[in-house]
């Protein structure tokens, strides 16, 4: 009798193994997907935002994987990529076609959003970024492409690049965006933020 009590131990004490195991792989697992998130904040970010880094709102991840590639990108396709914002054309007309098709646009940065800045003698084309995290009213981080002065900066993405609003009323009418050089360069006029459909947030 004595040697099957000491089968039934063994066998408990092996169940219990088997567990802890599972439940190891289950919480490695976990780390992994979301260590992937596009809002984790690396890069760049200037020196009086440091503090505010904690309060950083953190979405499950509402940004579309991007495959990296030695393709010169520009900011247009990349944006649509990423935030799921089915809009084609030049950036300087992103806003005017979210209106015609319906897509939400507003002055309060939201993670995916897209925000359009205007056209002007140096944005020919305009330009348009993703949200990638938002810091607090007044500072946001954002993902893009094609942003900068040389081969080096030009048709590559950057990744959480801080952007700041200078705007008077707190409007995101009027922003400034950190560059590859980590400094704060020119005032841009921006549109506001065209917000991703429902549905695509949701599946992501």
């Amino acid at each position: 009798m004595l040697p099957m009590v000491q089968d039934h131990v063994k066998i408990g004490e092996l169940q219990m193994r088997l567990v802890g195991i599972v439940g190891l792989c289950l919480l490695l697992s976990a780390c992994f997907s979301t260590g992937n998130s596009a809002t984790q904040v690396t890069g760049p970010v200037p020196s009086d935002s440091v503090q505010t880094l904690a309060s950083v709102k953190v979405p499950t991840s509402p940004l579309n994987n991007f495959a990296p590639t030695d393709k010169f990108l520009q900011c247009v396709p990349y944006a649509r990529e990423v935030s799921g914002i089915e809009i084609y054309g030049d950036a300087w007309t992103w806003w005017g076609q979210a209106g015609q098709k319906n897509f939400q646009r507003g002055n309060s940065p939201q993670v995916g959003s897209v925000l359009a800045l205007r056209k002007t003698s140096r944005l020919k084309l305009g330009h348009v970024a993703v949200v990638s995290a938002i810091l607090d009213d007044r500072k946001i981080l954002v993902n893009h492409a094609n942003w900068g002065s040389d081969s080096r900066t030009r048709g590559k993405v950057h990744y959480r690049q801080p952007v700041v609003d200078v705007s008077p009323n707190n409007d995101w009418s009027e922003v400034r965006m950190m560059n590859t050089l980590g400094t704060f360069g020119r005032v841009y006029p921006a549109h506001g933020f065209i917000y991703q459909p429902q549905e695509t947030a949701e599946a992501n």
